[in-house]
């Protein structure tokens, strides 16, 4: 079994229920035990300013799948909740990142782990680091010093329902 951290967003569509029924979808996938999820974070959005605030978290698993094998399992998930993927960095009502595949480095197309861009996203580092305070970017170093340079960023954590 390997250790997986996944990233979850939602800006359309209730995107509160979309991360929570991202996270149990991914709890239901053969092969992925379910360990851990973050709190709720909402988020500016990034690169296309001009669309609701998103909802994020991050999920802890532990998979007998190998790392194509979930991406695949992660993208039948995003399709199930009618993700489209019109342009860089459109709304949507899932999406499903793989941040971390253990300490592996992997660059396939299609398939760059650790993800390249999760070291500058506050909205990913909070939530990771809410569930794996001592979590190690490989290549990186800690995912708390990579925080720490995200001040910048605007993140508010959702109260528990």
């Amino acid at each position: 079994m390997h250790t997986a951290f996944v990233a979850l967003g939602s800006n359309l569509a209730d995107p509160e229920s979309k991360v929570r029924l991202g996270i149990a979808a991914l709890a239901e996938l053969p092969q992925v035990q379910l360990v851990v999820a973050s709190s709720l974070y909402r988020s500016a959005p990034f690169g296309h300013a001009d669309q609701p605030d998103y909802v994020n978290a991050v999920a802890q698993l532990s998979t007998g799948l190998a790392p194509q094998a979930l991406l695949a399992a992660m993208f039948a998930v995003e399709r199930r909740f009618g993700r489209e993927r019109s342009f860089r960095n459109a709304p949507r009502t899932l999406d499903l990142d793989l941040l971390l595949y253990g300490a592996q480095t992997i660059d396939l197309p299609g398939l760059v782990v650790p993800h390249p861009r999760m070291h500058e996203r506050a909205f990913v580092l909070a939530p990771l680091l809410e569930i794996a305070p001592a979590c190690i970017i490989p290549g990186k170093g800690p995912a708390a010093d990579w925080l720490a340079r995200c001040r910048d960023q605007t993140l508010t954590r959702i109260a528990a329902s």
